[in-house]
């Protein structure tokens, strides 16, 4: 069954907006852990508006399950980060400073020779590194002469077409990962996947090994419950 990884950084923008630790950053990862969830992923930013790097050091040293961190390799303070901590996952996003969120992949070819060096640095301290890509494939080739182990498929354009033409939004996923099984990269996936759009995702992308699901779920839990929402969409994964 394909893996869901919570991403806490929703906790973490409500606590900062008030000052305080409530909500409890360290209890939401410890709690999606109790409540089911395969993974914890954060995705720390320079001005640390959400997630904190000592957030980081906490959840590392706390739970049990499967780490993953995500961020811009470009930035040394986060490379240092995860060195230093060493999550069971690493993912590169090429995000720009002060960004909002994540909204485009990897150019695996303008970028090979920096990824390659990138990668390597993380490999070698025995991390599993997964670089953020658009569903082209292109890109995925290009990614498979990296070194990386995983991609992580980019889905907003999945999800925003979702209702449109749900066959077509999601074929541009499904030939790319034909491509990564064809090349032996592990596939991950994530952002703006919700309760409506999951299942059909998962059914139809073959070897989606995880995927990271944040914003969604927390607003989900918000009227759902916090465990019910996350075995909510557990299920939509079986």
């Amino acid at each position: 069954m394909t893996k869901l990884s919570i991403n806490i950084n929703k906790f973490a923008t409500l606590r900062n907006s008030r000052g305080g630790n409530n909500p409890n950053v360290l209890k939401a990862a410890l709690d999606a852990e109790r409540f089911g969830a395969d993974g914890v992923t954060v995705h720390p930013r320079p001005d640390e508006r959400h997630i904190r790097y000592s957030d980081v050091r906490e959840i590392k040293a706390a739970i049990t399950t499967e780490f993953n961190i995500e961020g811009n390799p470009r930035e040394q303070k986060f490379v240092d980060l995860v060195l230093e901590v060493r999550p069971e996952q690493v993912t590169l996003v090429p995000d720009a400073l002060g960004q909002i969120t994540s909204d485009h992949g990897w150019d695996t070819l303008k970028h090979r020779d920096y990824l390659v060096e990138i990668i390597g640095v993380f490999k070698n301290a025995g991390i599993r590194t997964s670089i953020f890509v658009d569903p082209v494939i292109e890109m995925i080739r290009g990614a498979a002469e990296t070194g990386t182990d995983r991609v992580e498929l980019y889905t907003e354009g999945y999800a925003k077409h979702f209702y449109d033409n749900k066959e077509q939004a999601v074929l541009h996923y499904v030939n790319a990962a034909k491509e990564a099984n064809h090349l032996k990269l592990g596939i991950n996936a994530g952002h703006d996947l919700d309760l409506q759009n999951l299942k059909y995702f998962a059914a139809h992308v073959p070897g989606l090994l995880e995927v990271s699901i944040g914003h969604a779920l927390v607003c989900d839990a918000i009227y759902l419950g916090y465990e019910n929402a996350i075995q909510m969409y557990k299920r939509q994964l079986r």
